[in-house]
């Protein structure tokens, strides 16, 4: 989704708790930067510290006096049967799962009002906030998500409305994907805690999607072209049946 924006014109700043980006991080820049010439750095830091994230995110905006769009998409994952989960699993996940996503809008959200951009904001949910996935054991992350998605409604109500000062005006959605091949997915199925080919045989194309597929998507979400949407709905990936 970075890649998308940046090859659209927009210059990207992508946050995690990671010291340094992976090697793709890199190659992804010194392409995108040649052939596009758009801007893509990398920040440390941990979501769930709301000091250190809004201060990243301040000297983000002063930058250039302005914060126009957020792809909030922090999360883990744990697959455990819901009678082995102990309250610190519950609480570790909820603090990125819900609690950082929330933290990240909320400062995003701090700095658009602040310079009056009317911006836009996408919560990365899942399938998995919507339905109970066969054969796959994650109530606590499942759930994470579902809250996900009801936290796009709520702040879509709050912020979207431009205020006599110029102020709001914030577009707000969610964005439900599908199975997604990531490193995290792929440890799962290393684990055997999920059958890739279960999976994908009930899936309608017959099989999972990639992270590049959802460009557009993010793209769409935080660009004019979807201007008069908010989250009422999730805006879903996932032809599974």
């Amino acid at each position: 989704m970075a890649e998308g924006l940046v090859e659209a014109g927009g210059k990207v700043h992508c946050l995690d708790i990671l010291p340094e980006p992976d090697s793709a991080f890199a190659q992804a820049r010194d392409r995108i930067k040649e052939e596009y010439g758009g801007g893509l750095e990398y920040h440390r830091v941990d979501v769930t510290n709301t000091k250190a994230l809004n201060e990243v995110v301040a000297s983000i905006a002063a930058d250039k006096q302005r914060l126009d769009g957020l792809i909030a998409a922090a999360a883990i994952q744990q697959v455990t049967p819901a009678l082995n989960y102990t309250a610190e699993d519950i609480h570790k996940m909820l603090s990125v799962n819900y609690t950082g996503v929330f933290l990240s809008a909320q400062a995003c959200a701090r700095q658009m009002y602040k310079y009056r951009t009317q911006g836009a904001i996408c919560l990365i949910a899942s399938m998995s906030g919507c339905i109970a996935n066969r054969g796959f054991v994650a109530p606590v992350y499942n759930s994470s998500k579902a809250a996900v998605v009801q936290l796009a409604r709520n702040l879509a109500m709050e912020w979207g409305r431009v205020q006599p000062d110029g102020a709001g005006g914030i577009r707000v959605n969610s964005l439900s994907p599908g199975h997604i091949v990531t490193p995290m997915v792929e440890e799962n199925f290393r684990r055997g805690e999920a059958n890739r080919e279960s999976w994908e045989q009930n899936n309608m194309l017959g099989r999972l999607s990639t992270p590049e597929e959802y460009k557009a998507a993010g793209l769409f979400l935080l660009s004019r072209a979807s201007s008069y949407m908010v989250s009422g709905a999730p805006m879903l990936h996932c032809p599974t049946y």
